[in-house]
């Protein structure tokens, strides 16, 4: 039989895996290191991406802030400007009644009444005179009791005094102004509250 030497061949066949394994291992090395470089190449610019898209909105909330707070103080001043309004819209409202309630004080007096002091706070009155006798000053109170322009009339004090050998009353007196109401353009007079 003869003998064939296989080592050679086999020790060739050997260093040939060897080197193709060395190639693929290498190839797939570098394969690897080509992924993880695009793997963190691609990470790196969705970092980027999110981080500028972070700084755009960032920057749209300052000016939203700016805004809001430009607005709260156009609300502020619209807030003032309504209040203004509100104020100057009482007194042209009350301007009328003032001459009213000035026109009825004096239409209500009877003969033999007259009125040393008359204090009016918001819609309470408070009068303070002196009459001929306190059938007067009960007149006095039923004219207001009967007025479009005053209500609620109550006597806080009466008192009779001598003076030049006539007897006179010293009365205190309160009562309160009628609120308007205005519908269409028309003006009643119409008690508070109701």
């Amino acid at each position: 039989m003869a003998k064939i030497n296989l080592l050679p061949w086999r020790e060739e066949q050997r260093k040939l895996k060897q080197q193709e394994f060395a190639f693929m291992s290498g190839g797939a090395a570098v394969i690897a290191g080509l992924i993880v470089l695009l793997a963190h190449l691609h990470v790196d610019g969705m970092i980027s991406n999110q981080d500028t898209r972070n700084t755009f909105i960032e920057s749209e909330i300052e000016i939203l802030d700016e805004r809001i707070g430009r607005i709260k103080e156009l609300e502020k001043l619209k807030a003032d400007l309504l209040a203004r309004m509100n104020v100057i819209q009482e007194l042209q409202h009350s301007r009328p009644q003032s001459v009213h309630l000035m026109d009825e004080m004096v239409r209500t007096l009877p003969d033999g009444v007259y009125l040393n002091k008359f204090v009016q706070k918001d819609k309470e009155l408070s009068m303070n005179g002196i009459a001929q006798s306190n059938a007067r000053v009960s007149d006095y109170m039923r004219n207001i009791d009967s007025s479009d322009w005053l209500a609620d009339p109550s006597l806080d004090q009466i008192k009779t005094t001598e003076e030049n050998r006539r007897r006179l009353a010293n009365f205190q007196l309160q009562g309160k102004q009628k609120v308007l109401k205005q519908h269409a353009g028309d003006v009643a007079p119409d008690e508070e509250g109701s």
